[in-house]
C-alpha cells in the first residue's frame, strides 16, 4: 500500500521530464524515449497516451509529436516564452556587451533572441547561429553578416541541431558565445530537456574566447534531463534580481562573473 504513491510519483515525474523532451524536440520515436529514460516501450506507450489524454501531444504510429508545433512553426514562435520580462532585461544587458565589428556566437532560444534584438544598431557584425528566427531577423540587417549551420530543424526552438550542426562549429573562433540553457545547477552543471543540443552547444563553447550564459533566475537551482557539463564551461552568467543571495556567492566563488539585469 505504501508503495503505490511513490510509483505514481515516479510515472508522473517521467512523463513531465517526457513533455519537456517533446516540448525542446517537437517530436520523438517510443524507441528512443523509452532508451533514454530507460523504461520499456509497452511502459513508454502508456505514458504518451496519458500525455495524450491530457491534451498534450498526439500520438502516431511508433512515436508522438508536440500539438502545438503546426500552428507555432507557421509563426514562427518559440516554444518557451515564460518570464519574459526577465529576458528582455537580460537580452540588453547581454547586447550591451557586443561592440561593432566583432564576430559572435547565439544560441538558440528565446532569451537570446531577445539578445539578438538589441544588436540591430551594431555594424560590421559577424554573428553565427543555429536559429532560424535569429537568422531572419538578423540577416535583414544591414551590417550583419549572419552565418548558419546544417543539421537537424528542431520546430519548438526554431533550431537546427545535432553533429552535422556542431561539426561546422569546429576550427570556427568567435570572440562571445551567448549561451542558452534549461537549467543550472551547482553541482549538476548546465543541463537540457533532451539529447540533440548537447554536441552543438559543445562546439559552440569551444569555438568562443568568452561564454556569456544568459538565464533569468527561475533556471537557477534546476535539473533537467541531460547534462553539458560544469559551471566551469561559462565565464559570465547574466541573469536577473531574483538569483538568491547564496547561489550568486557560490557562483562568484568559483569564479563565474555575475551580473544582474
Amino acid at each position: 500500500m505504501n508503495q503505490q504513491p511513490k510509483v505514481r510519483l515516479l510515472a508522473e515525474a517521467r512523463r513531465n521530464k517526457i513533455l519537456e523532451w517533446l516540448q525542446e524536440e517537437g517530436s520523438a520515436r517510443v524507441r528512443t524515449l523509452a532508451d533514454a529514460f530507460g523504461v520499456s516501450e509497452v511502459t513508454m506507450r502508456q505514458d504518451l497516451e496519458k500525455l495524450e489524454a491530457d491534451g498534450h501531444i498526439a500520438r502516431e504510429h511508433g512515436g508522438a509529436f508536440l500539438k502545438s508545433v503546426p500552428q507555432q512553426v507557421r509563426a514562427m514562435a518559440l516554444q518557451h516564452l515564460d518570464n519574459m520580462d526577465a529576458k528582455r532585461r537580460i537580452g540588453r544587458a547581454a547586447a550591451q556587451l557586443v561592440g561593432n565589428g566583432e564576430t559572435i556566437v547565439l544560441d538558440s532560444g528565446s532569451t537570446t533572441t531577445e539578445v539578438a534584438s538589441n544588436l540591430r544598431t551594431l555594424r560590421d557584425m559577424t554573428v553565427i547561429t543555429n536559429a532560424l528566427n535569429i537568422a531572419l531577423m538578423l540577416g535583414a540587417e544591414a551590417g550583419f553578416e549572419v552565418h548558419m549551420p546544417g543539421g537537424h530543424f528542431k520546430a519548438p526552438t526554431l533550431s537546427l541541431s545535432g553533429e552535422r550542426s556542431a561539426d561546422y562549429f569546429r576550427g570556427l573562433f568567435a570572440q562571445k558565445l551567448f549561451l542558452a540553457t534549461a537549467a543550472l545547477d551547482l553541482d549538476a552543471g548546465l543541463t537540457y530537456p533532451a539529447l540533440s543540443d548537447i554536441p552543438v552547444k559543445r562546439a559552440m563553447i569551444e569555438a568562443a574566447e568568452r561564454v556569456y550564459l544568459v538565464a533569468d533566475s527561475s533556471k537557477i537551482g534546476q535539473r533537467s534531463f541531460t547534462s553539458l557539463g560544469g559551471i566551469d564551461l561559462i565565464h559570465v552568467l547574466i541573469t536577473d534580481e531574483g538569483i538568491r543571495p547564496e547561489d550568486r556567492a557560490a557562483l562568484e566563488a568559483a569564479g563565474v562573473e555575475v551580473i544582474i539585469a
